[in-house]
């Protein structure tokens, strides 16, 4: 390892001559220059990893030389070692981006600190996620093998989740561990899927929060209670992407709740959305709204209906609440309704946020796109810089001055597949990659999920003899005809429709403003 550069600024600097020795034995080399004009020069031709600068020095003074120094390099850190307390100074300093401030009389041990913060962080850091991460490990291999109930499984969730983002930030070597673990808790959540899920629809079944129960038991017990709420629905929202902006939002909102709900197969926005709007399953809708339910086969937006859903939902409840109801597709139209909401009066408010789900869909599609997103980790970026800089941000800003609490949630969840499976149907199978529905289908992979009797979990049947399909784990469905070129173009792409933690267990947060 490269020894650490300190450039030492101070006009006595004689004094100061113990802690260079002390830095010294630690293995630093120590730089000392007792003006700021010299240290402005040494900076022009040297480089060095920190600078400590004395503020109160003749001719330039720290402030100055700080200013000259950060136009040089703007990522140094510079530490401001003075001796006044002045609130002026220090705000000056930090508004010029000092990386610390230290008052004299200083000690070796603070010193010390500084360097390991600032210096040396990134690998305290990273052996200190690597070593808990091992310490965990097999506390997770447990949990994953003797997990009998979908909370079992979201806790999962949360704990996989918690550690792929831990380890982003580090350059760490326990991705690989990390991704097969996440492989076999998939594998694992797909047999206890395929187990229980058709038992939730029994009478009297005890079973989680799903895509129908949303509204009745989240939303209208709040807005009962007098509650003004906005109900945002981002499309394909998974749980990590949550955890990446939940920092940004809580600038504005404290999290009153946070938790997760089941996404009803297929986890697609034709059903799952749908049931979240009708307070219906899918074949429910379908018998009872067949104006309002679009067919697979059907050319057709599959959400076009979803306003008239909702008001279907209010009128079987007998609420008589206000509403109003925004689509937004485009950052122009969040611009144009955010203005909107200054004169809001509405105790009901649902957004329909589609930014992730078409960044999911043209990453498929575009090359440059799937390089930006390549993996989970850069999915999770271009998630928190969109928030960070789209139009949304200033909405969720604006829904805060309003005094109007958020439910935040999504439709589903999605998936990174890896491994196509063969699958065979007749001619009017539908294309998702993740789930098929059709007559006579036969998958080649033996962990795919058959539903013979698509109506005993509230799903609409095109033919009496149609079945439904789900694909598991990081599978997705390709046919025997050009089945080399679709496994080559759909493979390391973003889908949902299947089975997967990332698709089912999807995030209900509560935010009230601050």
């Amino acid at each position: 390892m490269n020894q650490t550069q300190i450039l030492w600024v101070d006009d006595e600097i004689h004094l100061l001559k113990p802690y260079i020795i002390y830095l010294e034995d630690k293995g630093y080399h120590v730089t000392t220059v007792n003006s700021g004009q010299d240290a402005i020069d040494l900076c022009q031709t040297d480089n060095f990893d920190i600078v400590f600068l004395d503020e109160n020095m003749p001719g330039l003074s720290g402030l100055e030389v700080l200013q000259e120094i950060k136009e040089l390099h703007p990522a140094l850190p510079i530490v401001m070692i003075t001796k006044s307390e002045e609130e002026q100074i220090m705000e000056q300093a930090i508004g010029q981006k000092i990386a610390d401030y230290l008052i004299k009389p200083v000690n070796p041990s603070q010193i010390l600190l500084c360097l390991k913060k600032h210096i040396h962080q990134r690998e305290i850091v990273e052996e200190h996620t690597n070593t808990t991460y091992r310490q965990e490990f097999s506390d997770i291999t447990y949990m994953i093998d003797t997990a009998s109930t979908i909370e079992e499984w979201m806790a999962i969730e949360r704990t996989l989740t918690k550690w792929e983002i831990e380890l982003d930030n580090v350059d760490s070597s326990m991705h690989t561990m990390l991704r097969m673990q996440r492989e076999q808790a998939n594998a694992q959540f797909a047999k206890f899927i395929a187990k229980n899920y058709e038992s939730w629809f029994a009478p009297n079944a005890n079973r989680p929060l799903m895509s129908h129960d949303l509204m009745k038991h989240t939303v209208f017990p709040m807005l009962d209670a007098g509650e003004k709420v906005f109900l945002v629905v981002v499309d394909n929202f998974r749980y990590d992407q949550w955890k990446t902006i939940q920092p940004l939002l809580s600038e504005w909102f404290t999290i009153k709740e946070e938790q997760m709900y089941t996404s009803i197969l297929p986890t697609a926005t034709q059903y799952a959305r749908n049931a979240i709007f009708s307070g219906l399953m899918p074949a429910q809708i379908q018998e009872l709204y067949p104006q309002l339910w679009i067919d697979e086969d059907e050319e057709e937006s599959k959400n076009n209906n979803e306003e008239a859903l909702i008001q279907t939902l209010l009128d079987r409840y007998r609420k008589r609440y206000d509403y109003t109801y925004y689509k937004i597709n485009e950052s122009d139209f969040c611009e144009r309704i955010t203005k909107q909401f200054k004169g809001l009066k509405s105790p009901l408010n649902i957004v329909i946020i589609n930014f992730i789900d078409m960044l999911s869909h043209s990453r498929t599609d575009s090359k440059m796109m799937r390089e930006l997103a390549n993996d989970e980790a850069a999915y999770r970026s271009l998630t928190l810089s969109w928030f960070k800089h789209s139009p949304t941000a200033e909405m969720f800003k604006r829904i805060a001055s309003l005094g109007y609490k958020v439910v935040l949630t999504t439709d589903h969840g999605t998936t990174r597949v890896t491994n196509p499976v063969q699958i065979l149907g007749d001619k009017n199978t539908n294309t998702n990659l993740r789930y098929k529905v059709g007559k006579s289908l036969n998958c080649s992979a033996k962990n795919c999920f058959e539903i013979t009797r698509p109506k005993q979990i509230g799903l609409p049947t095109p033919n009496i003899s149609s079945s439904y399909i789900f694909c598991s784990n990081s599978d997705f469905f390709a046919y025997p005809n050009n089945f080399n070129y679709y496994a080559q173009f759909y493979r390391n792409t973003f889908q949902h429709g299947g089975i997967s933690l990332e698709e089912m267990l999807i995030p209900l947060v509560v935010l009230e403003p601050k």
